[in-house]
């Protein structure tokens, strides 16, 4: 059969690729062309558009892009309508995927959802037309089955977080620290600056000043396989700051703290048992507007999970050089790093078994061959 799937950043490269995978032990005939990046690519897919084309943070930058995201639009209905696929796949990347998915709707194509827009945050009219124009819907947040289906009689299917399975198929480089010319005495410090180019300009620069403010440390970013490494370099030179290759978890394991930018890395670093703290600014148009409609108490998927500040969020006005070299001083003590490992704990038995990528899979491929 024919799949085409849609995201747009680099977690929805890496949990397509591993959709991909799956399918493909279920489908030996399976063809895929994408929206995606090199993952997807390496497990055999065609791309049509890389996400380092298509990723956008926040609501002015957005607005910015506004003609590259229409073209975009109509370049991926006119590649469905020549490719004619069984099944369309959209992973995450809502603001865009909610409008294909309705055109598609009117033209018969099947639509899936893995990874739901997270409308329990903000736009929650959105669910009257998810409603309408998918055929299935794969969420992977505890709370996400009580939410679609108890509040707006939504069926969807749990599947699980697909970064369990990541973290467990992940075997560690034995040589990382030489490899990578890190000292073993010196504690490493994770910086996980962000996967979008607006929130790496917005990011770095703060991370940087905080790292050299602590010599007794040694601090390593992991580069986000979406971005160029020049991307990098400006903000590094004359620095001892590493940046590291295709070794986001090798990193993570060896880090005895990080500092995260929000997003999926903040559930990674948790998975790892890093203590972290969690960064974010935007601009402030971006922030303004984000402050009036989205309804949430956190912005970390950790605390997001255990609906408790289980770990210090830094936003905005109060991410600066000084707090987060406070809250690094506090990630240092011990009773603060015995309390995150107990939450840690409780996030994992809430999160569950995974096989994420293969129960979603099984799904797809059972309702499309049953039809």
């Amino acid at each position: 059969m024919k799949y085409y799937l849609i995201s747009g950043e680099a977690s929805g490269d890496l949990h397509g690729a591993h959709l991909i995978k799956a399918i493909k032990q279920k489908d030996s005939k399976a063809e895929f062309r994408v929206w995606g990046g090199d993952l997807m690519l390496a497990e055999g897919a065609t791309i049509v558009k890389h996400i380092n084309t298509l990723a956008f943070m926040g609501f002015w930058e957005v607005l910015k892009h506004l003609p590259k995201i229409l073209q975009n639009i109509k370049l991926c209905k006119k590649d469905i309508l020549e490719y004619a696929p069984d099944v369309i796949v959209y992973i995450d990347y809502p603001g865009f995927n909610l409008r294909i998915s309705r055109w598609a709707k009117t033209k018969g194509y099947t639509n899936h959802y893995y990874i739901s827009p997270q409308v329990w945050a903000w736009k929650e009219k959105r669910i009257l037309q998810m409603k309408r124009d998918l055929d299935a819907l794969y969420v992977i947040l505890p709370f996400e089955k009580t939410f679609f289906e108890n509040k707006h009689d939504f069926p969807v299917h749990y599947v699980g977080h697909p970064l369990l399975d990541y973290v467990k198929q992940t075997t560690s480089s034995s040589n990382f620290l030489t490899k990578n010319l890190f000292s073993k005495t010196k504690p490493l410090i994770a910086l996980l600056p962000g996967s979008r180019i607006q929130e790496l300009k917005k990011m770095l620069p703060l991370f940087v000043r905080v790292s050299l403010a602590y010599p007794e440390f040694q601090f390593a970013i992991a580069k986000a396989p979406n971005l160029d490494e020049q991307v990098y370099l400006p903000y590094l030179k004359n620095t001892p700051i590493k940046l590291v290759f295709n070794a986001t978890y090798d990193l993570l394991k060896h880090s005895y703290a990080a500092l995260v930018t929000s997003g999926t890395a903040t559930l990674e670093t948790a998975l790892f048992n890093v203590p972290q703290i969690v960064c974010y600014r935007s601009s402030w148009i971006s922030y303004w507007i984000g402050k009036i409609f989205v309804r949430l108490r956190f912005i970390s998927l950790v605390n997001l999970i255990l609906d408790q500040p289980a770990v210090t969020e830094l936003i905005q006005n109060n991410c600066d050089v000084k707090k987060i070299r406070k809250a690094l001083e506090e990630l240092m003590l011990p009773e603060k790093r015995q309390e995150i490992q107990k939450h840690y704990m409780k996030l994992k038995l809430l999160l569950g078994e995974g096989g994420a990528s293969q129960k979603t899979a099984d799904l797809i491929y059972n309702q499309l061959t049953s039809r």
